[in-house]
């Protein structure tokens, strides 16, 4: 008896050794929530020198990780499997992610810096008050193409179904953005739920398949660059990028309207460091800082003293900040219900299948 409760004394030990251990160990990797922040981003979205700033300021350790659609990124929070102090994702995402209480409401006092952002970028329909989020990067989609590869001077989003360009257009791999797109050039909104205007979306969306080369994720700024493709549906961060690499290619918000976005930082209800994911998205709206991470993500800010600092070749294009007539005619996605969204991507699908 006395063997086996020495050995059982000898194995407690060691598994209060392993443990200690294993603390020390995540301490010194800087997985402890005081001096650690993991942040889910998407790819490419931030200019990593400001990673490092904050890093240096702070003394807090960043993990960073990224995900390729607000879909992904819901899934893996809702999961809660792995702890985010800071995620930053779109808006009708922010409303779901409001609704699933899985956010953790934002201390003002905390963020000073929430004064720089344009007014007309706050207390918007998917957060009031903004009460869970504070504004990071803002956008539209349209059509990036190219004059030489092109006759068309695109102005609408019926230019795509123009039967020069059969075989020659790319779209991005999003239902919201495709059947939007297909809505909107039917003059409808790219929110509509009634079955015969998503039935009328989707039919002509089949008639616009021999003009689609491919339906592509990120590699769709690649080929565009590569001019693989006359023309393409993108988001206007991503057009600023293609064009920095192709300067023959142009970009155009069709005259019939299309999705005006937002993405917002948040912090996640399993937030494990508080305290750092303030200090994170309060850095990350100083003017200085939002203004490199503008210039090196190629998206529009909404910061306001951030624009006045950025080159007047990139505050004054009004591809990527479009004048007041044009932005009233542009739609922010309404959060339309899981039940809704599944038929959106069914009818996506059907698109697909069909090409």
């Amino acid at each position: 008896m006395k063997t086996i409760s020495r050995m059982f004394i000898v194995i407690i030990v060691a598994a209060l050794l392993l443990m200690y251990l294993a603390a020390r160990l995540n301490v010194s990797q800087g997985y402890s929530g005081s001096n650690t922040l993991t942040i889910y981003n998407w790819g490419d979205y931030i200019d990593p020198d400001l990673l490092e700033q904050f890093q240096k300021e702070t003394g807090i350790t960043v993990i960073y990780q990224t995900f390729d659609s607000n879909e992904a990124m819901l899934t893996k929070i809702e999961q809660g499997g792995t702890t985010f102090d800071v995620a930053i994702p779109s808006d009708y995402a922010i409303s779901k992610m409001r609704e699933e209480n899985l956010l953790l409401p934002l201390d003002h006092s905390k963020l000073p810096n929430l004064k720089n952002i344009d007014p007309s970028f706050l207390n918007l329909s998917f957060d009031p008050n903004n009460k869970y989020s504070a504004p990071y990067f803002w956008g539209t989609v349209g059509i990036v193409y190219n004059p030489k590869l092109t006759h068309l001077k695109f102005h609408s989003w019926d230019d795509l179904w123009d039967p020069s360009l059969r075989n020659n257009v790319l779209l991005t791999d999003g239902a919201r953005e495709v059947i939007g797109m297909s809505l909107n050039s039917l003059h409808y909104s790219l929110n509509d739920t009634k079955e015969a205007h998503l039935q009328e979306a989707l039919a002509k969306l089949k008639l616009l398949t021999p003009n689609v080369k491919a339906i592509v994720g990120d590699e769709i700024k690649l080929l565009l660059a590569n001019n693989e493709a006359a023309a393409g549906l993108v988001f206007s961060g991503d057009a600023s990028e293609i064009m920095g690499e192709n300067e023959d290619l142009d970009f155009v918000v069709p005259e019939e309207g299309t999705n005006l976005w937002f993405d917002n930082m948040v912090i996640p209800k399993t937030a494990a460091n508080i305290d750092g994911a303030h200090k994170f998205i309060n850095f990350m709206m100083n003017p200085e800082v939002a203004a490199q991470n503008a210039e090196y993500v190629g998206y529009s800010t909404p910061n306001d003293a951030a624009l006045k600092l950025l080159p007047e070749d990139i505050s004054g294009d009004e591809r990527f900040y479009p004048p007041a007539d044009l932005t009233r005619r542009l739609e922010v996605y309404d959060n339309l219900g899981k039940k809704m969204l599944v038929h959106y991507n069914e009818l996506f699908l059907q698109f697909k299948m069909n090409k």
